[in-house]
């Protein structure tokens, strides 16, 4: 009887340990709801690095709505996302997007910095001030393996020598 006990409490902690696990999976990953009341914008950027549907569109730091679609212009070869924005903010026409990092490790979201033209972004309307994803890794092979010649056009020898007449 006592056996019988063991072994329910123990699979009871499996099913506990399972459930906790896809809960915290789900509130990790970037599954979202999509936003009621909301109108579209559009950016096009270069290079958009790990933004995907459903990533974060911040002001300030605070969500304000999110990336509903990803596409690639084929005149141009930029990407382009389709931003759901809460019908309460209102964004004027010289606002910009970056594409900036949540610390070193977090995740990607797209960060709008509002200007201060009177005329506001309407459904449809493009965000025109983009600036593309930083690719660490590209940064950190040019730092490592110095892509930037030092000492001009010396083929990285450094010239110390003055012309004495």
């Amino acid at each position: 009887m006592g056996r019988n006990i063991i072994e329910t409490l123990m699979g009871a902690l499996v099913i506990f340990v399972a459930v906790t696990f896809i809960f915290i999976s789900y509130k990790s990953g970037n599954v979202s709801s999509p936003i009621n009341n909301s109108y579209k914008l559009t950016a096009k950027f270069r290079e958009v690095g790990s933004i995907t549907i459903g990533s974060d569109v911040r002001v300030g730091g605070i969500k304000i709505g999110s990336v509903s679609n990803q596409s690639l212009d084929p005149k141009t070869y930029m990407a382009m996302l389709e931003l759901s924005i809460k019908d309460t903010i209102s964004l004027p026409k010289d606002t910009t997007a970056a594409i900036v990092g949540d610390g070193l490790l977090g995740g990607k979201y797209l960060a709008l910095q509002p200007g201060g033209d009177e005329v506001l972004l309407k459904n449809g309307d493009e965000i025109k001030y983009t600036q593309d994803a930083v690719n660490i890794e590209q940064l950190i092979g040019k730092f490592a393996f110095g892509s930037v010649s030092k000492g001009g056009d010396k083929g990285g020898e450094a010239s110390n020598s003055t012309d004495k007449k």
